[in-house]
């Protein structure tokens, strides 16, 4: 395991577009872990485009690394964030 100082896991998060901050919190508040991820139906709730939640999701796996963790479990994408 890469460890990185604890100053460089907040810059990151402090890093976070308008966007990824939303998506985070969104994600942070919903349950895909039982309910399997649905990246038409984020692209609705936030009026974006399936790339920019996809462009999102890339970003938040390197910038939020501690925060969220994306998985696939039957079939279906799962998401987890803790923000």
């Amino acid at each position: 395991m890469i460890s990185y100082p604890f100053s460089a896991l907040l810059m990151a998060v402090d890093d976070l577009s308008d966007f990824e901050s939303r998506l985070l919190k969104w994600i942070s508040a919903s349950d895909f872990v039982e309910v399997a991820w649905s990246t038409k139906r984020a692209a609705d709730a936030f009026k974006v485009t399936e790339k920019e939640v996809y462009e999102a999701l890339a970003s938040l796996s390197s910038k939020a690394r501690d925060h969220i963790q994306i998985f696939y479990d039957d079939g279906a994408i799962r998401i987890v964030a803790d923000y």
